[in-house]
């Protein structure tokens, strides 16, 4: 089990100090800049907590050395101009590669200098002018000073998806005046070099292993950066269109398919990961949140919503019939957002749903995301809406383009997915503000009722089906199970969201 979620279950437990241990090990870079403040502390959560953790992550002894290293390692690292929540590589002179493989999520490395990309041969050069008696880390091969390897993409403990990434050579040469290294392009701002490969076509994936990162690890220039993308899909650039003017003033570089020779003085290769869907302040250098990314999201969408509610009016206008208008003494109703899904882990009595929040007072709209449906459009509607429901899956994403700190969202949470529901976006949203209602359904309220005796394991324990791998997850809980809500139970919970929103408009009046 990789580290983060050894964290997540500790801390969901109760077992505070381990989690604690565990959370600092894989932010070890962070505390290693402020160890003088938080040293003792750490020293007492180690002695409480090693021999728990022990059978689970590492040993005792081990964790002592680990600690030890962390705490005394001194490196020369990046420029602070550079300093991008990279520790090990906070300052580097010129003409140097540093890089930090020290997060179970992701790699990072940085180069300062003579910088030229080679894309026939996937490398990206670094020339030095130093002579092979300085003291560099090795000669590889010839006027090699150093060479490195990476594949910059976010889930670096996962071998299987990992496998499928273009590797990068990073290569620090010394300058041969008898070759030539001339520029096509030459850049006077720094490139983030990542890749687009990977998980395609998921929006969760898509936001938590790319674009949360990019803005993590490009936001310190202000948009004064390029981005240089292996496995480069248009259709992905197209999709976020909107987003990336807002992270970089150029156009990105088709890292494959463009065989210039791109040069340029500082590259960053590969992108830093805080958690799942979140923003932490505390690792960024300007203490930006994930409140900050979703007003970044609503900078970015805003001209395209105002194009669509324009061209929305065009179509009314004339002799169509136009909306009747609410009575002046009759109060704005609640908007709830459905996120509707067909196939598996669908609501099969989503029209007895829409009923009952109608009766309670909400306005409701039903939406069902298609992998074509723009995102300005699915941004418009839940940045408009008071709550948003939908059953556990990647469209539950859509979360971050809710408005922190005045909207409910409320998940539904299928058999077998607890920890998932929980982890990837029941923390999450409560990080950006939203009150989080999370409804974990009852058997009889499972499609799988009907396939399993009542007392299989399916039904019974989950989570001994879940620690069987990945396949059997998937396979039976996700995309074999369908949800038939208790209205009665789950009136609850619309009652709980109705009152808050209710509640919340109200505060807001007295103050305007």
């Amino acid at each position: 089990m990789v580290q983060h979620q050894r964290y997540n279950q500790l801390k969901n437990g109760g077992d505070e100090e381990a989690a604690t241990l565990v959370f600092v090990w894989t932010n070890r870079g962070y505390y290693r800049r402020r160890r003088p403040k938080i040293l003792s502390f750490l020293l007492l959560s180690l002695l409480s907590c090693g021999f728990i953790l022990a059978p689970h992550f590492f040993s005792f002894s081990s964790a002592l050395s680990h600690l030890s290293d962390f705490f005394g390692v001194k490196n020369d690292g990046l420029s602070g101009d550079l300093d991008v929540n990279a520790p090990l590589c906070s300052s580097i002179s010129n003409g140097s590669v540093c890089c930090d493989r020290s997060h179970f999520r992701s790699d990072i490395c940085f180069m300062k200098g003579d910088i030229r990309t080679h894309s026939p041969t996937s490398s990206v050069f670094l020339y030095s002018s130093k002579n092979s008696d300085d003291n560099v880390s090795s000669t590889v091969d010839g006027d090699e000073l150093q060479h490195e390897k990476i594949k910059p993409y976010t889930r670096k403990w996962e071998t299987s998806i990992m496998a499928t990434i273009d590797e990068l050579n990073l290569i620090s040469k010394r300058r041969n005046s008898d070759v030539d290294h001339s520029c096509d392009v030459i850049h006077d701002v720094p490139a983030v070099i990542f890749s687009t490969g990977g998980y395609t076509g998921n929006v969760y994936h898509e936001f938590n292993d790319g674009i949360i990162p990019l803005y993590i690890t490009s936001q310190q220039f202000n948009t004064e950066v390029v981005f240089v993308i292996l496995e480069y899909h248009d259709w992905r650039v197209m999709k976020y269109a909107d987003i990336l003017p807002h992270l970089s003033s150029y156009p990105p570089i088709d890292f494959n398919g463009d065989n210039r020779t791109h040069c340029f003085t500082e590259a960053i290769t590969g992108l830093r990961i805080h958690d799942e869907l979140t923003v932490d302040p505390i690792l960024m250098k300007n203490n930006e949140s994930i409140v900050d990314f979703r007003n970044l999201l609503d900078r970015a969408y805003r001209p395209r919503i105002t194009g669509l509610i324009r061209k929305a009016q065009e179509k009314t206008s004339g002799c169509a019939l136009a909306t009747p208008k609410r009575m002046h003494n009759q109060p704005k109703k609640p908007k709830l957002v459905i996120l509707s899904r067909k196939g598996s882990r669908a609501i099969t009595n989503q029209n007895i749903l829409v009923k009952a929040a109608e009766e309670i007072g909400f306005e409701v709209h039903v939406l069902r995301p298609e992998p074509t449906t723009e995102l300005a459009k699915i941004y418009m509607e839940l940045n408009s809406s008071d709550a948003m429901i939908g059953v556990h899956g990647a469209a539950m994403t859509h979360f971050l383009f809710m408005r922190p700190r005045c909207s409910v969202f409320i998940q539904v949470i299928p058999l077998g997915t607890d920890w998932a529901a929980e982890t990837y976006y029941g923390e999450p949203a409560r990080k950006l503000g939203l009150k989080y209602i999370g409804y974990k359904i009852s058997r009889r309220e499972s499609s799988l009722v009907d396939e399993y005796d009542k007392d299989d394991p399916v039904l019974t324990d989950p989570s001994s089906l879940n620690q069987k791998g990945w396949e059997y997850t998937k396979k039976i809980y996700l995309e074999r199970q369908t949800v038939k809500l208790d209205l009665t139970r789950f009136r609850k919970r619309l009652l709980r969201a109705y009152d808050y929103i209710t509640r919340i408009h109200l505060q807001s009046q007295h103050l305007a």
